[in-house]
């Protein structure tokens, strides 16, 4: 049987060799380029757009254009590559080396390449995205945030400008017509919170002129990809609207759980993050809303809510999961230790927080439009990413995205020290010893960054610190105003820096003078995070391109991982050998390994979670894409809609007419029943008579309604003088009949997918259940667009200053 290591190593191997291959090809280009004048080199850009556009020009067929491309692409980057290395060089002063080139040809075949911090991951995806941009269709380079954007955009924009490529950056609350210029440019650097919601944003637009973006998905670099396609993805991106106003229960079950005992009342489950009530707990519901029976079906509202204020009170922790700030709670991204503007925690459960915190509790919203981020770039005709830390999530990379990660080698040898984590038998001792180790390296000058696991260890943290008069700067959600500068002079000499998982990405850490002598940065680690990533890119902190340095994480039995999973094989462990809780601290490879093996079960969880969601999502996909679809084809006609609007109209004629006459005798059928239809959404009262009706065949009685409803068409066409108004108002009549029934369909879907899981207890899947009720619930929305459709065109009223 073969060794399935020893397989990917040898994968490993070849697709390295074959990177390499590359590498020395546009190197070959080197010497040739350093020759060219200014503009002899700037001319290039023209002549590969000429090629390009010569080798697909005669391709009508779109899947063998897109081939051709590829292919065309694929020829010219050795010399494309080599034009953009020359560019950097003249216009930024940096020339990509030989593993960036290979980290760049990974890109542009769709895949991660994994680089660690300092391997110049911006400069090495100029040339990926400049060899893209020239087929004209457009490149995005995603980030985690808009000042990112902001940087990559001004710094290697100067690049890309010089060789005659336009750039465009896409922040958030910038104006309709900027984001569509951004769009418009070769190269957009956006965030994907952006992308997303313009994407959303854009299918739901009543005009073409609306749209931001007009060329669609074409090629994305996703810098931080990990952090992007996989912590990102649990949570689905929604554009929400009012909803039915806010319930007063919230403040009532929040005032009930408050009353509650641990364990007594309820019980906890850290690793799933729920809690739920004991028979003791529901004796005393019972009892507080004065019920015989607290989980009647008449309570479901009750019980809902009973269960998010559980959820708020005891599984979500304040300056951990979320911040009060300007009588707001705002939710912190456990990935980035950044604050999540305007996300909000769905199903009543951010409602639930604000009543446990006191602060104003804001209306509950429904979902008129959503999509994961799975959905989001596997729209993507190509993908890419780059990333330090992705190799442990591989394998799902490859399922959800068929995108292979590839390792890049380093630059230079890593010099930094990674020692093994410390273990102390309490929070106090361990912050006792990582105080002493701050202090020791402080004395002497080595510049540390601390990492902390939450905005309250990192403020309990920094307490500690003044009272030891050690001075430092702290950065956390609360406090990022000055993020960038913090974090670049976290390298200099003497320098502390206290900061939440925020600072393991972004703005690299160069070592001042002197520093490199003093073993350079040292990274302290006060907890291990619940992804291994997360601890790999604190990590790379230090040792950034041959740089010296050290990292050390501190733990305790007290830490939310070890509680969860290690701490009592660890105190079980303490206990046989006679070990002093007080003093102990335990470095070995049993806790490595418990550690590590927490992590694994929490990064399962997450995974699972994040399948569940795309799950869901995709059976909502074919329904979205294809609602998608009719409103661009309805948006983008230029003649008229006769050909959309009449097969509704008979379409819904044929159900009504079939509905009312399943009788094998017409004496049962109910003509009554249809001549109420016809004069509802067809045409005038009295028009249509039962006595018109009598002794016609089924499909006589259509016909007959049919004609009606065409003979109703044309004289609206005359009432119109111009083609371009009744277009219009074709167009109003069924974007306003799509619209409202496809939020509510949304928002209905969000709701069942909400309370399917308990169908789980009936012995139901509840995954095929959702199935069953999407599909069905889908069939019936678009009848119910077609009757809206039918009826308000049929029934409105021209006048002759109408205007659409």
């Amino acid at each position: 049987m073969a060794n399935p290591i020893r397989k990917l190593v040898d994968d490993s191997k070849k697709q390295l060799k074959k990177l390499s291959k590359i590498a020395d090809q546009v190197e070959t280009y080197a010497d040739e380029m350093a020759a060219m004048s200014d503009k002899d080199l700037q001319a290039k850009t023209p002549e590969f757009k000429a090629n390009i556009q010569s080798a697909i020009a005669d391709i009508k067929d779109k899947d063998k254009r897109n081939k051709v491309l590829a292919q065309e692409l694929d020829t010219l980057l050795p010399e494309a590559f080599a034009v953009v290395r020359e560019g950097a060089k003249r216009v930024l002063g940096l020339y990509p080396f030989r593993v960036q080139i290979m980290g760049s040809a990974v890109l542009h075949s769709g895949n991660v390449a994994e680089m660690r911090t300092g391997e110049g991951k911006t400069l090495t995806a100029t040339m990926a995205v400049y060899l893209n941009a020239l087929a004209g269709r457009g490149v995005h380079v995603v980030t985690v945030n808009d000042y990112l954007s902001a940087r990559d955009a001004e710094q290697m924009g100067q690049l890309y400008n010089w060789l005659g490529l336009s750039v465009g950056v896409n922040v958030g609350d910038a104006p309709a017509d900027e984001k569509r210029a951004a769009y418009e440019a070769d190269i957009t650097y956006s965030t994907n919170f952006n992308i997303g919601f313009d994407y959303l944003r854009d299918n739901m637009v009543r005009s073409a002129k609306e749209r931001v973006m007009r060329r669609g998905l074409n090629f994305a670099i996703i810098d931080e990809a990990d952090s992007v396609l996989i912590d990102t993805a649990r949570t689905p991106l929604i554009i929400s609207g009012p909803g039915s106003g806010i319930s007063q229960l919230y403040a009532r079950a929040d005032r009930f759980v408050k009353t509650l005992q641990r364990d007594e009342d309820y019980k906890v489950d850290e690793e799933a993050k729920t809690s739920s009530l004991t028979p003791e707990g529901i004796e005393k519901g019972q009892i507080f809303f004065n019920l015989d029976n607290l989980y009647d079906a008449e309570n479901t509202a009750l019980t809902h809510h009973i269960d998010q204020a559980l959820r708020a009170n005891f599984n979500y922790l304040r300056d951990k999961d979320y911040v009060v700030q300007d009588g707001e709670v705002k939710l912190i991204d456990q990935g980035t230790g950044r604050i999540s503007e305007g996300t909000r925690l769905s199903d009543g459960l951010h409602q639930a927080i604000e009543a446990k915190e006191g602060v104003e509790v804001q209306e509950e919203n429904r979902s008129m439009a959503q999509i994961t981020y799975q959905n989001l770039f596997r729209m993507y005709k190509k993908l890419a990413g780059m990333t330090g830390t992705a190799k442990t999530e591989e394998e799902e990379l490859r399922e959800i995205y068929n995108m292979e990660v590839i390792t890049i080698p380093t630059n230079r040898p890593v010099k930094r020290v990674d020692y093994p984590d410390l273990l102390y038998p309490s929070m106090r001792a361990k912050y006792n010893a990582v105080v002493q180790m701050i202090a020791e390296l402080h004395e002497k000058g080595q510049p540390i960054l601390v990492g902390t696991g939450s905005v309250e260890s990192s403020e309990l943290l920094s307490k500690i610190l003044e009272t030891r008069h050690i001075p430092h700067n702290v950065l956390n959600a609360k406090n990022n105003v000055k993020e960038a500068e913090i974090i670049a002079n976290a390298g200099q000499r003497g320098a502390v820096t206290v900061a939440t998982n925020m600072a393991g990405r972004g703005t690299d850490i160069k070592l001042g003078p002197g520093v490199e002598a003093l073993g350079g940065l040292a990274v302290i680690a006060t907890e291990r995070h619940e992804s291994r990533r997360i601890d790999n890119q604190l990590r790379g902190r230090a040792g950034r391109q041959g740089d010296q340095g050290f990292s050390q994480f501190f733990l305790s039995l007290e830490d939310d991982l070890m509680v969860r999973f290690g701490a009592e094989r660890v105190r079980a462990m303490m206990q046989r050998f006679n070990l002093d809780e007080d003093e102990t601290v335990i470095t070995n490879r049993f806790i490595t390994r418990s550690v590590e093996s927490a992590q694994r079960r929490v990064e399962g969880n997450n995974y699972d979670t994040r399948k569940n969601v795309l799950q869901y999502d995709d059976v909502v996909r074919e329904q979205r894409e294809l609602i998608y679809h009719e409103r661009n084809t309805v948006i983008d006609e230029a003649q008229d809609l006769k050909w959309v609007l009449m097969p509704m109209v008979e379409r819904t004629i044929d159900r009504v007419v079939d509905a009312h006459t399943k009788s094998k005798q017409a004496k049962d059928w109910h003509l009554d029943q249809i001549i109420t239809f016809a004069e509802n959404a067809l045409t005038a009262e009295g028009t249509m008579t039962t006595a018109k009706l009598t002794g016609l065949s089924r499909d006589d009685i259509k016909q007959r309604l049919k004609k009606v409803a065409r003979d109703n068409y044309a004289e609206k066409a005359t009432q119109l003088y111009e083609p371009s108004q009744m277009l219009e108002f074709e167009k109003v009549v069924i974007l306003r009949a799509v619209d409202q029934h496809w939020t509510d369909h949304i928002d209905s879907l969000d709701r069942l997918r909400q309370g399917v899981g308990l169908r789980g207890y009936g012995q139901l899947n509840p995954l095929i259940e959702y199935q069953n009720e999407a599909y069905h619930n889908f069939n019936r929305m678009i009848e119910d667009v077609e009757y809206d459709a039918t009826r308000t065109f049929m029934k409105a009223e021209i006048r002759q200053n109408l205007k659409a």
